[in-house]
C-alpha cells in the first residue's frame, strides 16, 4: 500500500464516522417528535458500514497478497424498528383513545454513548492522517539532505 493509500483510508474512515455523528444528532434531535409530515412518530436511525468494493481482479489479488483494504464507506442508512415508548397523557394531540402517546424508539443515553464511540473513532482516523502526513514531510526532508 502506498502511502497516500493510508492516507485515504483515514479518509473514508472520517466521512463515515462524520455521517454517523450526523446520524445520531438527528435521533437526539428527535427524541421527542411524535409526529413527522407523514403523521408517523420518528424512528431511530442507524448507520451501516461496509467496507470498500473492489471492482477489478488485479485489486483482489493484491487484497489476497496481503495488502490492506480501501477504506469504509456507508452502505445504508437503516430504520430501528423497534416499538416506541408509551406514554400516558391525554392532553397531548397526539395521544391515542387511551390516553397513550408514542415516541420515538430513541435513548439519549445510548445515542450520547454512540456519538462518544464516533468522535473517538473520528479522532483515531485523524489520528492516523496526521501521522502519515509526518511521516511524508519526513521523508521529503530527507531527500533535500
Amino acid at each position: 500500500m502506498s502511502i497516500f493509500g493510508a492516507m485515504d483510508v483515514s479518509a473514508t474512515g472520517m466521512t463515515a464516522q462524520q455521517t454517523r455523528m450526523d446520524t445520531i444528532s438527528e435521533n437526539i434531535a428527535n427524541v421527542n417528535t411524535t409526529r413527522d409530515a407523514d403523521g408517523n412518530v420518528y424512528r431511530r436511525k442507524t448507520v451501516v458500514f461496509e467496507e470498500k468494493s473492489y471492482p477489478s481482479f488485479s485489486e483482489t489479488l493484491s487484497m489476497a497478497n496481503g495488502h490492506i483494504g480501501r477504506g469504509v464507506k456507508v452502505a445504508e442508512i437503516v430504520e430501528d424498528t423497534s416499538e416506541g415508548n408509551m406514554v400516558y397523557d391525554p392532553s397531548h394531540p397526539d395521544a391515542n383513545e387511551d390516553g397513550y402517546v408514542t415516541y420515538p424508539n430513541v435513548n439519549t443515553v445510548t445515542e450520547m454513548t454512540n456519538m462518544i464511540d464516533a468522535t473517538r473513532a473520528y479522532e483515531a482516523n485523524v489520528t492516523v492522517l496526521n501521522s502519515t502526513k509526518g511521516m511524508i514531510q519526513q521523508a521529503l526532508n530527507i531527500g533535500q539532505s
